[in-house]
């Protein structure tokens, strides 16, 4: 009879001890499923809110495509309009040429070298500062020959002119000072 018991104990010790398991593995089982409801609420409203902002963001223009054709278009232009390995001796003569088409006294003072400029690699600013003479009149004619001329790149970075005298009739003589910049984009070595 005490084996009986003694097998009794036994079974119930291990009832009790796999009931304990059981309990213990539910618990467990039980947080991990309220961890991954509770992930499975928040990946539900990222979701909700995406699909909102989806649905309020504007549809793409029709002519998307053309305008981004126009744009690279324009792009390459621009960087065409930079002329390629000029010298300072074309640009100096070039710029005197004009002068004497305009009736101008142009007198070249100083010249600054070719070199890189910061308006992106491989792009080189020559700087040349004249003093320049004439008419109003002349004077106006050559600077907008010169911004709309030979070389599209050239920009006027400073124009200073005093009245010299009245001439006769309505004619003003001036004199002045220009400093002129024209960029490139170099493809050989400098």
């Amino acid at each position: 009879m005490e084996e009986k018991i003694l097998k009794s104990k036994s079974i119930i010790t291990s009832l009790i001890i796999a009931l304990v398991v059981l309990l213990a593995v539910n618990c467990f089982l039980g947080m991990d499923y309220l961890r991954q409801r509770q992930k499975n609420e928040a990946v539900t409203s990222q979701i909700t809110e995406v699909t909102q902002t989806l649905a309020d963001t504007p549809e793409p223009p029709q002519d998307l495509e053309q305008k981004l054709a126009e744009a690279e278009a324009s792009l390459a232009d621009a960087q065409n309009a930079l002329p390629r390995d000029i010298n300072g001796t074309q640009v100096i003569n070039a710029i005197l040429k004009l002068a004497d088409a305009c009736e101008v006294k142009a007198i070249p003072l100083s010249t600054r070298p070719w070199s890189a400029d910061n308006i992106g690699k491989g792009y080189y600013v020559f700087r040349i500062n004249m003093a320049i003479s004439g008419s109003f009149p002349q004077l106006n004619s050559f600077v907008s020959k010169l911004k709309n001329g030979e070389f599209e790149s050239l920009v006027v970075e400073s124009l200073s002119v005093s009245r010299v005298s009245t001439s006769s009739g309505d004619t003003v003589s001036v004199t002045g000072s220009l400093g002129l910049a024209i960029y490139t984009k170099f493809t050989s070595a400098m």
